[in-house]
């Protein structure tokens, strides 16, 4: 069995894999699982409060998570697949132990062939989060994973070296940009013109 088929077996069987998008390298589980989705916040460190993403193969799968405007729609179809992470309303399928209670969530469709792929072969969404103990520096390459990440991964899918520049983090029905990262002065054009 290939490492890609082992990574799509052990997110299926509640287990945590790390994969490479166009941002950083991700640590991915399966986001609807609330034990799974525990398993990342354990081994990462990271605070309760702070809700995590999921991401998917494509804008129409994350339609079935979430409930979005058609502005919405239209600011997904103009920059997914990319490094943008689109909060909208979920569904009830999404629990509240990835998005903190809260009524929103982070979409993710990453412009990375091995994460699509991913995506695609688990036939769920997968969380989105970097794969590093909070509040150390994100990872571009496998070599640089925290030996915490490293043991607690049932897989590494190695993609080489990743571009490092963070997503955007953007709600557009408040037209808030949550984070500034790769592409933010374009999605704030797109914000201001549509």
């Amino acid at each position: 069995m290939s490492e890609f088929d082992r990574a799509a077996e052990a997110i299926d069987a509640g287990e945590l894999v790390v994969y490479p998008t166009e941002t950083v390298y991700g640590l991915g589980a399966a986001a609807l699982e609330p034990d799974a989705v525990e398993r990342v916040f354990e081994v990462k460190g990271r605070d309760r409060s702070k809700p995590l993403s999921f991401a998917v193969p494509s804008v129409p799968s994350a339609l079935q998570y979430v409930r979005a405007t058609e502005r919405e729609r239209r600011f997904m179809a103009t920059f997914l697949p990319g490094p943008v992470t689109v909060l909208c309303r979920r569904r009830e399928a999404v629990p509240d132990e990835l998005t903190a209670g809260r009524d929103r969530v982070g979409v993710r469709v990453p412009d990375h062939p091995l994460a699509l792929r991913l995506c695609e072969k688990a036939g769920t969404p997968i969380t989105a989060t970097s794969a590093n103990v909070s509040g150390r520096p994100s990872v571009r390459e496998l070599e640089d994973l925290d030996p915490e990440i490293r043991e607690a991964a049932a897989v590494a899918l190695d993609g080489g070296e990743t571009d490092g520049t963070e997503s955007t983090v953007v709600d557009v029905s408040s037209e808030t940009i949550h984070r500034r990262g790769a592409q933010a002065d374009e999605i704030e054009a797109w914000l201001e013109t549509h």
